[in-house]
This record gives structure tokens, sequence and C-alpha cells, in this order.
């Protein structure tokens, strides 16, 4: 179980810390990294942590007493601070850090200007080097929807790669391409060069240069319709009906090109909702909003880890020219000085104080407030519902401590085929989907209690194998789950429960419980015991074992479809001396179809890589002699080029 610290024993001395600015981090007894900070002066803060905890904000004083050590790194200023202290965040995802925004990158209208036929297409993360990005939207299905409209003029590809591969292969576009949304380059309807000036036309279009291309459209328009040609004239005004309806998806609100987030935010005494509108070009070009647990920050420190949550993870291209915030930050300059790293320009991050930007402030703080109106309406009971859901765990399971972290597993197969194994993770009640496990059992004898003892000994074979040098950061990010749960939850009655306690036992873990949830009459039972505990049907303890186990079941049985399906696929390329799985995709992907790879010739065959001579003459000569049926899928029936 992981027992509460007391604070004075880990407790550095004042001396110990230095006074200059830098990021600190507290573990837990098991070395989690569970809460990082920057402060200006470490001495200054750390020793706050250390005062009469009583004092402290509740989620603070849960943090320190939590905590078994603290360790911190010394920087040459505040920005370097701020720059540490993300990445720390982003890469440990410490459980006491509030996130202030939501887990989603922003999607973006990307043109991938760096290829030989540029692409449009939605884009999400890491930004890539010569594509043009456009936005942020607020969803992608709002990309979308402007990419149809605007395909009408700029016919530009959107195909992947291997969708653009076949069809010059096989010498006919796709649907695109016949009803006149492509220009279709894959099949040479268009020079390389043609297309890229129509990229680049598309590309000009949506940065906001737009009068130009709609006067186009209406002087061409007029001369078909003077000429008579009445069914060009007729194409051509639904194209500026096109380039107008995408025009105004996105709403004016500024004359000039002001490019600029708007943030607003709404706070009670636990949580914190945010709005931001995305304004670029003078335009709105997205709306965002979300909820977030509010920790013991006050609101300027709240402000700068939301400026760093949402614009740390993102590229240069979505910081824009001015930040308008409600309230300016902790370290104002010091975030001015990082978002100017970020974007390569100056940063200006400001209050509105008249005029039309106030105004819009105006509009998304009311925004925020009816988001978080409607947010404790909808989740009124929620945060009560899962405190007192594990409290009634910690009664009736008779456990030292509420069980903050829940582990639960399922066996998948189908007549001992195919065995899997599945772990889920819940924390504080909610699904960690990050610290989900597969587990492909190696003794797949379809006996499910064997199947659950070796799983669990896998699993909690981490916790008491550690090597000695489990301090070394190295081993740290390559074990992110080598800490224990207060609870085990395995799918089964009596004899699952038993096999679990056992692989336990063996691997010499004994302070974490295990219990088991029987479907049939939803019954609780515990290692050696003759009779189930059973739980009230309304209680809300049952209904979390319940989501737990039915995740963990979910979980194994979507692996065990995957991993059958792979099974029973039927390859006309087996058989092949020399060719294996590796060199079969290898084929495939070159070629496309195993229609394809027979119609090859000896000298295509050897332009794959892997495949010489030989080895090519004997694939020839294998696939050419032999009259196998057609490739099929056992579970679907369908048939596989």
């Amino acid at each position: 179980m992981l027992a509460l610290a007391d604070p004075t024993t880990y407790r550095p001395q004042p001396s110990d810390i230095p006074a200059e600015p830098g990021v600190y981090r507290f573990r837990d007894s098991h070395r989690r990294v569970i809460y990082v900070g920057k402060a200006k002066s470490l001495r200054s803060r750390l020793s706050s942590y250390f005062q009469d905890i009583s004092a402290l904000h509740p989620r603070t004083r849960s943090m320190v007493t939590t905590g078994a050590s603290v360790e911190w790194t010394v920087v040459g200023n505040e920005v370097e601070a701020l720059q540490l202290e993300y990445s720390w965040i982003k890469e440990f995802d410490p459980r006491f850090n509030v996130k202030y925004r939501d887990d989603k990158s922003y999607p973006y209208l990307a043109v991938t200007m760096g290829e030989e036929y540029p692409r449009v297409q939605v884009m999400r993360g890491a930004k890539k080097p010569g594509t043009r990005y456009f936005g942020p939207y607020t969803h992608a299905w709002a990309i979308r929807e402007t990419m149809d409209l605007l395909l009408r003029v700029f016919p530009v590809r959107t195909c992947s790669k291997g969708v653009f591969k076949r069809a010059g292969q096989v010498g006919r576009p796709c649907l695109l391409g016949y009803i006149d949304k492509c220009s279709a380059p894959c099949v040479g309807s268009i020079s390389a060069e043609d297309h890229r000036a129509i990229a680049e036309e598309f590309c000009d279009f949506v940065a906001g240069n737009t009068s130009k291309f709609v006067r186009r459209l209406e002087g061409r328009m007029r001369e078909a319709s003077d000429s008579q040609d009445y069914e060009q004239a007729a194409r051509l005004r639904d194209d500026v009906g096109a380039l107008k309806r995408s025009l105004e998806k996105s709403t004016v609100v500024f004359s000039d090109d002001t490019d600029a987030d708007v943030f607003a935010l709404a706070e009670d005494e636990l949580e914190v909702a945010v709005q931001v509108f995305h304004v670029r070009g003078g335009r709105i070009r997205g709306q965002r909003g979300w909820v977030s647990e509010k920790g013991a920050e006050d609101l300027p420190d709240i402000v700068e880890h939301l400026l760093q949550q949402v614009y740390g993870g993102e590229g240069g291209e979505a910081v824009p020219r001015e930040v308008l915030l409600p309230v300016l930050p902790t370290s104002q300059d010091d975030v001015a000085a990082w978002l100017r790293t970020l974007r390569g320009s100056k940063v200006s991050v400001r209050i509105p104080q008249r005029g039309d930007k106030k105004a819009l402030m105006a509009t998304v703080k009311r925004n925020a407030d009816q988001a978080l109106v409607r947010h404790k309406v909808a989740r009124s009971g929620d945060l009560t519902v899962r405190s007192q859901a594990l409290s009634d765990l910690q009664e009736l399971l008779e456990l030292d401590d509420a069980p903050l972290r829940i582990e639960s597993f399922d066996i998948s197969h189908v007549q001992g085929t195919n065995v899997v194994g599945s772990m889920v993770v819940f924390e504080d009640g909610l699904p960690r989907k990050s610290e989900y496990r597969k587990y492909i059992v190696k003794d797949g004898t379809g006996d499910d209690t064997a199947a659950m003892h070796e799983v669990l000994t896998r699993r909690f074979r981490h916790l008491v194998e550690r090597p000695a040098t489990e301090q070394d950061e190295d081993h740290e990010r390559s074990n992110k789950f080598a800490y224990p749960p207060n609870l085990v939850v395995v799918d089964g009655g009596l004899p699952q429960v038993n096999a679990a306690q056992a692989a336990l036992s063996e691997v010499g873990v004994t302070d974490v419980t295990v219990v088991g949830l029987a479907k049939r009459l939803e019954e609780v039972w515990v290692p050696g015991s003759d009779f189930p505990v059973i739980l009230p049907r309304s209680s809300e303890s049952l209904y979390l074992l319940q989501r737990v186990r039915d995740e963990a079941h979910r979980f194994a049985n979507t692996f065990h479809r995957q991993r059958r399906s792979k099974s029973m696929t039927v390859s006309q390329l087996d058989g092949i001396p020399g060719l294996g799985p590796g060199r079969q995709q290898k084929l495939l992907a070159k070629f496309g179809s195993y229609k394809a790879v027979k119609a090859a010739s000896l000298d295509d065959l050897c332009e794959v890589s892997g495949i010489g001579p030989s080895l090519a003459q004997t694939i020839f000569d294998h696939i050419h002699a032999t009259q196998t049926a057609p490739a099929v899928n056992l579970s679907t029936g369908e048939v596989l080029e």
C-alpha cells in the first residue's frame, strides 16, 4: 500500500537549497515523479512546502504527504525554468500537476508543399518541415467541410501516398478525379508544375488573400455569359458560391489582419473553465474550451501554466502575434520571451483595454461563464460520487487506504487459440489509458487460470526485479508502470482470484489486495474465502468495479480480435522459399497487390529492397507455376487481392 510520509523525514536543509531559479521534482516512495514546479528562488519556494502543513491547500498537503523525496535542477534564468518545467511535466505526467487544457493537439489544415505533388489534409501533432499549416481549427470536421468547398475551385490532391501510387499503377484516378475535385496528377492529367501552382493558389486563398480569386472567377463568369457559354458560366457561378460559403464559415471581427488568441477564464473554488477564440487574418478561425480541476494556484499562476500547456507542444505556427488575456501571467516578461523564441518574432502578451478587442474578450468571457455553469449541472455529483465509491471500497474490502490506483486484468481466447491478456489502469476512479498493457500469453493452452497466473507474474515481476540503478533517469523512463496498485481486480470468481494471488505471492508481492468480480451475480471474491462479498446493487463501489472489469474485458477482446484476424489471413505469397513476412510486406508495399506482383517482371522484382536475382527468379517461378485459390480472410470471407 502507498503509505503517507512525514514531510520532516525528507525535508532538505535550507542551507543546502540554492537561491537561484530552477525546477524541482517531488517523488513518492516508488520514485515516481508526482509534482514538478519552477521557482525564481528554489530555497524560498521549497521551504514553503515544509512549514505548517495544516495551512497548505488540501491538494498541496496531499502532495507533500505522499512525497518521499525532493530534488531540484538549477537553470540560468526563468525562461529556461519555464521550458524545463514544461518538458518534465510532459515527460513524467505528474499526478499532482493540474492540467489546464485538454490533451488533444489542435487540428490544422496542412498542405505538404515539400512533396512533388502537394497534398491537402488534416494534421495534428508535431509540425513537419516543408508543410504549410493553417489554423488552428476547433474540429477536424470543420476543416474537411472547408476543404470540400474549396476543392471545386482548387482541385488539389488529398489522397494518401498508397492511394496515389495505386492509382498510377492501374491508370485510373479515384472518385475525386472523376468529379473534378482533384486534378488527378496520379495519372498524368496535369503536370507537377501546374499542380503545384494550384496548391500555391489554395494556400494563398486560405491565408486570407481571398478577394482576388472571387473577382477573377466573377470576371470569367461574365465573359462566359457574354459569349453565350452558359454551361461554363453556371459552373463558374457555383465556384464563386463555394468560395463565398467557405468565407462565411469564419466570422470577420476585425477590419485589419489581426492575428491573436483571446483567452477568458471562469472559476470557482474547485474548477476553472477556459475558453479561447483563435483569430487569424481578422477572422475567428476556431473556438475551443475545456474545464479543469483547480489546484492551489491563483489566477496569474493558472494563466501562466495555461499558456505553457497550450503552446508548449505546438510549433511556432501556433503562436499568434498577440495573446490577449483576462489577467497577466505571474512572469509576464518571461512568458513573452518564451513565446517569442517559439514564434521566431515578437509576441504581445497583454490585457485588452478598449475597442473591438475588449468587446471580443467580453464575448469569450460569457462563453467561459456559460461553460462552467453547464459543466456544474452535468457533473454536479461526479467528484463526490467517485470519492464515495473509493471510500466505500476501502471500507468494504478493509484496505488501509482508498484504492487510488486500481489495475484490472482479463484473458481472451477462442477455444485456446490466440490467448491474450489485458491490463487496464484506473486512477482516482478514472481510466488512465496511457498505462494500459497488452500481453500475448506464451503458455496458450486455453486454461484461464494458468493464463491469468502468467500475466500477473509478468506484470508484478517489474516491481520486485527492478535493478539497483532504479534511480537512473533512463531506467525510470522505460518503466512507467513499475509501481504498485492499491487494488487488483480480475475477471472471474474464486479460481481466478486464487491464481492471481498465487502469482503475486510467488514474485514476493504481499501488500497488494486482489479481488475478483464474477459476471453472473456480480459477486466480489477475495482469495481463500468460501463466500463472496455481496455489494449493494445500487452502490457506486460496485458500479466502479464493474466499469474497471468491463474495460479490461473490452480491451482484451479488442486485442484478441486483432490477433485472430491477422492469423486468419491466408497469403498467396506464403510457402515461397526465402520469402518471409518482412519481404512479403516489402513486395506488397512496392506493387500494391498480389495481382501486381504476379504481373511484375524479374527486373521489377529485383528493385525491391532485400530481393536479389536468385530470390526474384524463385518468386517468379513459384507464382507462375502454381495456380492457387484467391486469398481470403477466414473470419469475414472477404477475398483479398
